[in-house]
């Protein structure tokens, strides 16, 4: 999908401050994403990241004293279901609520109905037949197409998941830790996929724990602790030892390799 300077960001928020029953989650957070950015957002745990999604998906929602401002592609007044086919968002959680017996066709085409498999109130059209083949074909799934997920690996079952997100064409893939659960092989299997995700161009929001998630095609991090935005710039002057040891309150390495990032202690 082409994009222009005109159009709208893809997500534009500012004055956010949420609240998880009393704990402050969320303090004072202004974020801008251009369409078609490529963003990883990291932090240590309890740094916000999990609000920032839910506020992101409507789950959690800002104190309106602070006159909030949430608006994705220029709107704020979406319907949380048509909002939803325009950013998938793929997570462990949503692989753990797949029907154990629904196939790898039943779980693609259940996100046009936002469920996770195919009842019989949910019509199937011969172009969502087509869009379903398609997309397991990109996610290199076409044999998961009649697999139960009670047989499929964390990794099999994944790939089904994020084809669930893309069957509507999505603007943008919100990825919760893509890579939980996965092996070595199944690991950088996906990373390949999200690549050419990102080549079509969908913006792939990342929020996870584990730098070689972060696909070369990321050129923007965002850093949260304690609630707020510490730092956010390019990748390559944040994803430093210096910059994550300071984070995260203790001593970090950072090396890079082909594009790709990873760290230890």
């Amino acid at each position: 999908m082409t994009r222009t300077e005109t159009d709208p960001p893809l997500l534009d928020f500012r004055n956010i401050t949420v609240y998880r029953g009393d704990t402050l989650a969320l303090k004072d957070i202004s974020l801008c994403v251009p369409c078609g950015q490529h963003v990883a957002i990291i932090g240590p745990n309890g740094s916000g990241k999990s609000t920032l999604i839910r506020t992101m998906m409507r789950y959690d929602h800002p104190v309106r004293r602070f006159r909030p401002v949430m608006r994705l592609f220029g709107r704020s007044d979406w319907h949380v279901h048509d909002m939803r086919k325009l950013i998938g968002i793929v997570s462990n959680e949503m692989v753990q609520a797949c029907s154990k017996s629904a196939t790898g066709r039943s779980v693609v085409l259940s996100g046009y109905y936002s469920s996770f498999e195919l009842w019989p109130q949910h019509p199937v059209t011969d172009a969502m037949e087509e869009r379903g083949r398609e997309v397991l074909r990109l996610m290199k799934a076409e044999h998961l197409r009649d697999k139960p997920v009670n047989a499929m690996s964390t990794g099999e079952a994944k790939r089904v998941v994020i084809g669930r997100s893309l069957v509507n064409a999505p603007r943008a893939l919100l990825l919760d830790e893509p890579s939980n659960g996965l092996d070595i092989r199944a690991a950088l299997e996906l990373r390949e996929t999200l690549r050419e995700i990102a080549a079509l161009g969908t913006s792939l929001i990342y929020v996870t724990h584990h730098l070689p998630d972060i696909v070369p095609e990321v050129s923007r991090v965002i850093l949260l602790s304690e609630g707020r935005i510490h730092a956010e710039g390019p990748k390559e002057q944040l994803l430093s030892s210096e910059t994550l040891s300071r984070v995260y309150g203790m001593p970090i390495e950072v090396d890079r390799k082909d594009g790709y990032y990873n760290c230890w202690a």
